[in-house]
């Protein structure tokens, strides 16, 4: 019989903690993404739609309707480390197109009072913003990554733990058609953080590559 040591699991283990990160991450890129991004010149970035998931005892401590706000604050913090990101790599060459600003984003779709996207195709929010296409997507958490949010409702550093878990899932469609061009979901867990830049740049530094925007 062979005996099996702990030298001998050490690999099968972590053979298996490469599965579980791979299963993690999905990425789909339409197969004519290269040619189209060629004709597009400025894209916008939607307020992503945020959810935090608090725990029971931190639902107590606030409202329902502060629970809202926090959520609101941590979809248009993840628009804004978004842009920050495209605008870094702009800088640097790396980046293509343009990207509009989300203060100019979010007043358009104030004044045509839009907050709930799943009632709009992307075409049409992609026309109304004048733009090639647009970015947007959903944004998960238990502990709320904006300073927006941690300061609005007076939260203490470290009351809501050390560790915590993150999930994106972002699309860019394309204006004319609102075909579907990049989807990118991808979750993380551990000490995260309160950053939401630094979450964005952990989320996207190997997503990227795959980006027709970008080089």
């Amino acid at each position: 019989m062979k005996i099996i040591t702990k030298q001998s699991l050490i690999p099968v283990l972590f053979f298996f903690i490469g599965l579980s990160s791979i299963a993690q991450t999905h990425l789909y890129e339409n197969p004519n993404f290269d040619q189209i991004a060629k004709e597009h010149k400025e894209i916008a970035i939607l307020p992503f739609t945020a959810k935090v998931s608090l725990r029971p005892k931190q639902m107590k401590e606030i409202s329902v309707e502060q629970l809202a706000e926090m959520e609101k604050s941590e979809g248009t913090a993840v628009q804004a480390a978004m842009y920050s990101w495209f605008l870094k790599r702009k800088t640097r060459g790396k980046l293509f197109i343009d990207v509009q600003d989300p203060k100019r984003t979010n007043a358009i779709l104030a004044k045509n009072e839009i907050t709930d996207f799943s009632v709009y195709t992307p075409e049409e929010l992609a026309q109304l913003l004048e733009v090639d296409a647009v970015i947007g997507g959903t944004f998960e958490t238990d502990k709320p990554m904006s300073d927006g949010a941690s300061i609005a409702l007076g939260v203490l550093v470290g009351f809501w733990g050390a560790t915590n878990s993150a999930t994106i899932n972002m699309s860019v469609n394309n204006a004319v058609d609102g075909e579907l061009l990049w989807n990118y979901n991808k979750r993380v867990v551990g000490s995260l953080g309160s950053s939401t830049d630094g979450l964005i740049n952990t989320l996207m530094r190997k997503a990227s590559r795959r980006l027709a925007y970008t080089k």
